[in-house]
Order: structure tokens, then sequence, then C-alpha cells
């Protein structure tokens, strides 16, 4: 079975914060949610990973200003 992830392991795998991942997973772009739990939604890690290849620049931009 594939990894998953949630919110905050993702800011972990990120760098960034909790808030950062709230912006990035609300985007169009961002994968699709695996499921909807009752505390949060979880991703496929490998699908996280691929996402942030093909953006590796722009991971922290807002972040940063």
């Amino acid at each position: 079975m594939d990894e998953i992830l949630a919110a905050a392991e993702i800011a972990d795998y990120l760098g960034v914060t909790r808030q950062r991942v709230a912006v990035l997973v609300d985007r169009a772009d961002f994968p699709e949610p695996l499921a909807h739990l009752s505390v949060g939604r979880i991703w496929r890690t490998s699908n996280v990973r691929r996402w942030t290849s093909q953006r590796p620049h722009r991971i922290q931009e807002d972040e940063q200003k």
C-alpha cells in the first residue's frame, strides 16, 4: 500500500508551515486527497512528491514575502 500524508506531514516534508499547506492543498493543481477522514484529509505520498517535483522553487514562494 502506498504511504499516506496528512497536512502536518506534508508541512514537515515540504519544510513549510501548516498554514502554507492549507493554501497549497486548495490549489487546483494540487493532488486530490485520497480520503476525507474525521481528522482531516490525507494524500498519497507519491502524488505529493510528484507534485512537488514539478514546482520545486514555488513551494515556499508566498511564505517568504
